[in-house]
């Protein structure tokens, strides 16, 4: 006879012999879902990262991006440096060995005595260098003149802003290849109550045109005293001393305008 209390002997019986049959818990469809989810959840993080990451590293530009902006960078100079960085105070220059007749180069100092207002090109050069500014599309000159250190030569020195480095090009070029004596070139700019107070165009002793970048850089010097334009070839000591200051000023200047920018790089951000 067993020793089993009725509610173990009886219970399983009853629940298989009773009328109601209740099917089993079923538990996998609850963890499968629950499995998707964090899949899915798991890669919209991934991606969330993922872009976060592409936002904060740095983007690269391929070489045709980078021409472009480079290009941008220094066309726009003209517009965002100061005056002052444009034509600084003072800019230092070597008095060769050659024009000494020495054998050892001389460092001298032009010092700058104003900057001229902004104007057209056609209205701040002579009439043949500036019909070329005119057909290269020219769109506006900056000019300030110097002195050099003992005040005996006075220098204007001007920026011509066209629309590209192949139009500036062609311009001076162009410009350095027409008749003329001087050439033509950029006219002088006097200050009344400076050592350049003289300085006009018939003064005007020697001219250049360069290019640098979307600019043409030009130059014309001469005494301040303001004696016209007279022969000075046979005077090597005048010519080369004249030339030192005039080229070494307008050499500082295209250096400015025309030096490539670092290389362009962006953060990679919204906007950017």
């Amino acid at each position: 006879m067993s020793t089993e209390p009725d509610a173990w002997r009886d219970g399983p019986r009853a629940k298989r012999h009773s009328g109601t049959v209740r099917p089993p818990h079923r538990r996998g469809f609850g963890a499968t879902a629950a499995l998707v989810a964090a899949i899915f959840g798991g890669i919209g993080l991934v991606v969330s990262l993922t872009g976060l990451a592409i936002n904060l590293l740095p983007r690269h530009f391929n070489a045709t991006q980078q021409r472009q902006i480079t290009a941008w960078e220094v066309a726009k100079r003209w517009r965002t440096l100061p005056a002052g960085d444009i034509f600084p105070a003072t800019v230092g220059y070597d008095l060769s060995a050659s024009a000494l007749d020495d054998l050892t180069p001389v460092p001298l100092q032009a010092a700058r005595v104003g900057i001229a207002p902004q104007t057209s090109c056609a209205a701040g050069t002579d009439a043949a260098a500036g019909r070329v500014l005119d057909q290269h599309s020219c769109q506006a000159l900056l000019r300030a003149t110097y002195t050099d250190e003992s005040a005996t030569y006075v220098v204007t020195v001007g920026v011509a802003v066209l629309g590209s480095s192949a139009q500036a090009t062609a311009a001076a070029n162009a410009i350095d290849a027409a008749a003329g004596s001087p050439q033509p070139g950029v006219d002088a700019a006097g200050f009344t109550g400076t050592p350049a107070g003289s300085f006009g165009h018939g003064q005007r002793q020697m001219t250049h045109s360069q290019a640098a970048g979307p600019y043409v850089i030009m130059y014309a010097a001469g005494y301040a005293d303001g004696r016209p334009r007279v022969s000075i070839g046979e005077d090597s000591y005048a010519q080369g001393e004249m030339d030192a200051a005039a080229q070494g000023v307008a050499g500082a200047v295209a250096r400015t305008m025309g030096a490539p920018p670092p290389a362009p790089h962006c953060p990679g951000t919204s906007g950017c």
